[in-house]
């Protein structure tokens, strides 16, 4: 996901869920970070029309030194395209995986990656929808309001194949549910009217992007 355009909003963070057990993101955030993408080598993005984006990748079955490269890559490459979440076919990988390096509306530091995500369902009295830029790194330099619920939590596996959840509010939310889309072959630009989707596709195509991109054929 690109970062946000305008300045973040500051709200109040969700209440600890009973009985839940989130995995930590957020200590030594920096670090970890810096160690991801100092191994990694920073890969060209791919942009919407790549058939690669366009389809639910595979599932994620091995965990060792294959996966833990693509994801220090993955690291590397968001840096690189100044992104705050990444999905692995952003980079021509058809694998369930994304990472992340993205602050919450309290200006909370997450970092992390997520194999094989899947969003689960909110109760009703947490689902309150926020209306926001969206922007995206395979969508280059277009950004348009989309609604998102402000809280979010996913499913999935560590680099390790252990089971984890992650949970997110405002940017983060907005950035766990825009990674997990793409993984499903889904782009932002999907969940738009038709007059916006043409409109970011149109600014995409007069704009030239900062970072490497792969062409399309």
């Amino acid at each position: 996901m690109a970062q946000h355009q305008t300045e973040q909003r500051t709200g109040a963070g969700t209440e600890e869920d009973a009985g839940s057990v989130f995995v930590d993101d957020t200590s030594d955030a920096a670090e970890r970070e810096r160690a991801h993408r100092e191994r990694g080598t920073v890969r060209p993005i791919t942009v919407v029309g790549n058939p690669v984006l366009h389809r639910e990748c595979r599932e994620v079955t091995e965990f060792g030194d294959e996966l833990a490269a693509l994801v220090d890559d993955m690291f590397a490459s968001q840096r690189a395209a100044e992104g705050v979440g990444l999905a692995a076919n952003q980079i021509g990988v058809d694998l369930k995986v994304f990472v992340y390096d993205c602050p919450d509306d309290d200006g909370v530091r997450h970092v992390g990656a997520v194999c094989n995500p899947e969003l689960e369902e909110l109760p009703a009295d947490r689902r309150r929808l926020a209306e926001e830029n969206e922007g995206c790194l395979s969508v280059p330099t277009a950004y348009c309001e989309l609604a998102r619920p402000d809280y979010a939590v996913v499913r999935g596996q560590d680099l390790q194949g252990n089971p984890i959840r992650v949970r997110g509010t405002g940017y983060f939310a907005r950035c766990l549910q825009h990674e997990t889309d793409h993984l499903y072959g889904r782009l932002y630009i999907d969940r738009l009217s038709k007059r916006d989707r043409r409109k970011a596709l149109k600014t995409m195509e007069e704009n030239t992007p900062r970072y490497e991109t792969v062409p399309n054929d």
